[in-house]
């Protein structure tokens, strides 16, 4: 009757209220099928990078550490389950006893014990399925820490070439500035030149050297940052040098998405998961206010000779119920763990709100950086007619070399800028998987007896 007066009554799970979004502010939807391949980095068609992932998903420290957490969260379900189970001890001894006047005595003893606590609630239950929401919420950690690895091995990685073909560019304005140099000096012997314009020049080869070896230090620090995303000490992995646009190339990206693939983003599950492990806690707390029984098995045997000791046998049984009249401490555990809900309710509700903004962040750099990759090539193409009229001119004496020089600088800082935009959009390509949630199957949050 006093179990009978506690509110252990649950509402059905169901997912958090949270902002919906019907469409992206980009394109229209399609398909999941048609949208995200599991293994997504080789639509990027450069099997280096494809054994680059491989190689990352096997070394990694952060992803084992991840996975770890996951066997952690497996065992805890095990041990949580385990609470429903009788357990058994056994216990042996002997006493030995000498006191003046009296004669030597000795007892020797056997005994074994049996407890159950009796699981008539599902109180173990409700605890079990809090652990198991644990586990899956740990899996899902596993599947983001997954999906970030790949993301930050391919844009690293896209960031090395870059590097490398813009070291190859600024080698090739070095040398030609070099050569310019040698003309200068060459006519400041003769007396054709002031030495004010040999100075300059120095000055603009010291400037190139500058930038090729701030290229350089850059270079390497991506370098040691996908070594430590590989597993491997810094220093002790290189990439060989390679040109970004010969080697990579953005795949087709579908122009719309759909907002239901947030359904498939690892941080959008595990944060569910928590909302579920919490709601489970509140159910567990409650049901912490009903009566437990338990039953205890006792047996042994004790003897004045230890060759006698298995010859008499004493057996007890004793069932007892355990009635919470008056302990605070469980109704605020109840409160805490109402309260707690709240937390992870909101915290999947900012999650969800996260996520949307990752997609449409994405699709927005997405569609601008390609945009403007079609302004910067018609500015390359410009540039590069510019300078082979610049180039006829001056072997026709009509301009100087200087102006030869300025020309072909603007021609180099319009190449980088759209090599620049190059990598962009494969990091934007590269971010929109990502934040769609990388091909991983849309999950369903729930406890399997719902």
């Amino acid at each position: 009757m006093l179990g009978g007066c506690a509110d252990v009554s649950m509402a059905p799970y169901k997912t958090p209220d949270a902002p919906v979004k019907a469409s992206w502010s980009q394109g229209q939807p399609v398909s999941a099928a048609e949208t995200i391949a599991p293994d997504w980095w080789r639509e990027f068609r450069d099997p280096y990078l494809d054994s680059l992932v491989d190689r990352a998903v096997a070394g990694n420290f952060d992803v084992k550490i991840l996975a770890a957490r996951v066997q952690v969260a497996n065992a805890e379900v095990g041990e949580a389950r385990a609470g429903a189970m009788p357990s058994l001890s056994a216990a042996a001894g002997a006493s030995f006893e000498k006191s003046t006047g009296q004669p030597f005595a000795k007892t020797f003893n056997l005994g074994t014990q049996v407890n159950w606590d009796i699981d008539i609630w599902g109180k173990v239950e409700k605890g079990v399925q809090a652990q198991r929401a644990a586990y899956e919420a740990s899996e899902a950690d596993w599947r983001a820490g997954y999906l970030t690895l790949a993301s930050s091995v391919s844009t690293t990685y896209f960031q090395i070439l870059q590097l490398d073909e813009q070291m190859a560019q600024q080698q090739k304005s070095l040398d030609k500035g070099k050569q310019i140099l040698g003309i200068y000096e060459a006519m400041l012997k003769n007396g054709l030149l002031p030495n004010t314009r040999v100075l300059q020049q120095r000055a603009e080869v010291n400037r190139l050297t500058n930038e090729f070896l701030e290229l350089q230090r850059a270079r390497n620090l991506a370098g040691n940052a996908l070594a430590t995303l590989l597993g491997v000490p810094a220093g002790d992995f290189k990439v060989p040098p390679g040109s970004l646009r010969e080697r990579v190339n953005p795949p087709a990206v579908p122009a719309g998405l759909p907002a239901d693939l947030l359904k498939r983003r690892p941080d959008v599950v595990a944060a569910e998961y928590r909302v579920l492990q919490a709601y489970d806690l509140v159910g567990a707390a409650k049901l912490a206010q009903l009566p437990s029984i338990s039953l205890t098995g006792r047996g042994g045997s004790s003897s004045f000779a230890l060759t006698d000791l298995l010859k008499s046998f004493t057996f007890g049984l004793l069932p007892s119920i355990s009635i919470p009249i008056l302990d605070p401490s469980v109704k605020a555990r109840v409160k805490t763990s109402e309260a707690q809900t709240k937390v992870a309710e909101e915290q999947y509700r900012k999650t969800v709100v996260t996520a949307f903004e990752e997609v449409e962040n994405a699709l927005v750099n997405l569609d601008a950086h390609k945009k403007q990759r079609v302004e910067l090539q018609q500015q390359v193409d410009n540039l590069r007619t510019v300078a082979a009229q610049i180039e006829a001119q001056l072997k026709e004496g009509v301009v100087s070399q200087l102006e030869v020089f300025e020309t072909e600088r603007s021609l180099l800082q319009a190449e980088l800028a759209l090599l620049a935009n190059h990598q962009q959009i494969l990091s934007d390509t590269v971010t929109l998987y990502k934040a769609l949630g990388g091909g991983w199957p849309a999950v369903t949050v729930g406890n399997a007896s719902q």
